[in-house]
């Protein structure tokens, strides 16, 4: 298990110090026209967190949430936070009210930070005081503007630090809670912490080899642990650029900043990938050498498409919120220092990350499987989370002797590349029989033909069944194929007859459900599922 080489001393000093850094270059910018230079950047944040401290938050007040899309002012509330020793959490915009209260009441949220902006947008009623932040712009005072100026141009980081308390935070004291997506189940409050974070970060800078130069861009909501960590936290620690966009749907503005910042490094999901293939022409990414996908699989059509557009192949990682979240990724070409044999492999999510370890077991016995063969993916090193806040149940049953089980299926080859072959929750108990959700899907997109710009047009699901345990079926948007024709097709391409849905398991909606991350929502499937075939039949 490579190491990382090099330690952060912590990330609001590292942030601190790369402000410093940077004081009169541009450190982060966003689609609404905000450009500060990093000693911009620190002087707003300090300004920030002296008048939360003064006028809002109690000296007890643990957590603070946010309700902010990626922008300068969303970057600038979490550093406001982290500099004052507290921890943000930053609160899934596109969730219910319900939800939303559930996850304010476990943190024991008292104030939201937020816009009037953001809330007109959101019909929600939260169990929290709303604390706006144009509101403070009338509260600024000379003292505030003068002291925070002087401590970010002009006193050392060091003596910045150290007059923060900054220097006393250890590795192991929580920077947030992630709550999860809720894409199989009740959304849970993962811990992550300096040492979660900082591995991760360390990571990053290594195997994609950042430089100065570079401008990532952040259109990952923070609420998403792979935005928190790497379009937030990465830019604020390592000596690069951060440009933002509130919606990574709006692929003509996402374009339009892309050039216009010079965006270099661009981390997306597939889903965004297929619009920016509709909405941006070539130029606008002409300055990006690298683009990264997680959180669903890569199809090769879509790289193939994106590549003749614009000149770039992307390649796929791998992450989950429990590990902070970044596990394996595939080392661009225009990244390789051509220091290993092979840096990629498509196909694959690529190596384990420094000072990351991955196994697979046999997902009945817990035997150890080696490389070639399928079984639960374990993830073991520095970026495991601290745990479910409040539930060491949970805990318990997820981390074993250090060892984080992922939930997905995966297979590890012989040069150590991970292949994801599908989720636990993604399969289907049907005769005995491990029937996989994510291959049936596939021989369904061959057979409906479907365009990989406009993403999914149909998700396998079950629903119980008192005869064979679980029946399939079939959620789909309008389709120019049968049910009875869909079925031939996958008994044409050699699918066993478990692996078949009946031709009376299809139910067309007008759009299939999906996350803010671009993911599909598996729990919103399973329930437009349960509702249309019920219980066990």
């Amino acid at each position: 298990m490579k190491q990382p080489t090099t330690k952060r001393i912590g990330l609001a000093r590292d942030f601190v110090k790369t402000c410093k850094k940077r004081k009169r270059s541009v450190k982060i910018a966003d689609s609404m026209g905000n450009e500060l230079t990093g000693g911009g950047l620190l002087t707003r944040s300090l300004i920030l967190r002296r008048l939360l401290t003064r006028r809002v938050l109690a000296e007890d007040e643990s957590f603070v949430g946010l309700l902010l899309p990626p922008t300068v002012a969303a970057v600038v509330a979490n550093m406001a936070i982290a500099l004052d020793r507290r921890k943000a959490v930053n609160l899934n915009y596109t969730a219910s009210s319900e939800t939303l209260n559930q996850c304010i009441a476990m943190a024991g949220i008292r104030h939201v930070l937020t816009s009037r902006t953001v809330m007109e947008k959101l019909d929600l009623e939260l169990d929290a005081e709303l604390v706006y932040l144009e509101d403070f712009r009338s509260r600024v005072t000379w003292r505030d503007k003068l002291s925070a100026a002087l401590a970010a141009y002009l006193v050392p980081a060091r003596w910045l630090s150290f007059a923060l308390g900054l220097n006393r935070v250890q590795p192991d004291d929580l920077v947030t809670l992630i709550f999860t997506s809720g894409s199989t189940g009740t959304p849970k409050g993962v811990m992550l912490t300096e040492a979660n974070i900082g591995s991760n970060v360390e990571a990053i800078e290594q195997v994609i080899h950042l430089q100065r130069d570079d401008v990532l861009l952040g259109i990952l909501p923070f609420f998403h642990s792979f935005g928190y960590t790497v379009t937030l936290w990465a830019v604020m620690t390592i000596d690069i650029q951060g440009a933002y966009h509130f919606n990574p749907l709006d692929g003509r503005q996402v374009g339009k900043l892309c050039k216009k910042q010079g965006v270099t490094v661009l981390l997306a999901t597939p889903t965004f990938l297929r619009t920016y293939l509709r909405r941006c022409d070539r130029e606008d990414f002409e300055s990006v050498d690298t683009v990264v996908v997680g959180a669903e699989r890569l199809p090769p059509e879509l790289s193939d498409a994106f590549e003749q557009q614009f000149g770039i192949r992307p390649v796929e990682g791998y992450g989950t919120t429990e590990c902070s979240p970044l596990v394996s990724v595939n080392i661009p070409s225009s990244r390789s220092l051509g220091k290993q044999a092979i840096d990629a492999k498509e196909g694959t999510v690529g190596l384990p990350v420094p000072g990351v370890a991955a196994k697979v077991t046999d997902l009945d016995t817990g035997e150890d499987l080696g490389t070639g063969r399928p079984g639960m993916l374990w993830i073991k090193g520095p970026n495991v989370m601290k745990g479910y806040f409040h539930r060491e149940d949970l805990t318990a049953d997820a981390i074993r002797d250090g060892w984080y089980r992922t939930g997905d299926v995966a297979v590890i080859d012989e040069d150590g590349f991970i292949r994801i072959t599908g989720r636990e929750s993604r399969f289907s108990k049907i005769g005995g029989e491990m029937v996989p959700h994510i291959q049936i899907e596939e021989v369904l997109a061959q057979i409906i033909q479907a365009d990989e710009e406009e993403g999914p047009k149909a998700a396998v699901t079950s629903v119980p069944d008192s005869r064979k345990g679980e029946r399939l079926v079939v959620i789909h948007t309008e389709l120019d194929k049968t049910p009875e024709e869909l079925c031939a097709g996958l008994v044409r391409a050699g699918l066993p007859n478990l692996f078949i849905p009946s031709q009376d398991s299809f139910h067309q909606v007008e759009q299939l459900p999906m996350l803010g991350s671009g993911k599909l929502d598996l729990k919103g499937i399973k329930q437009i599922a349960l509702e249309r075939f019920g219980g066990p039949k």
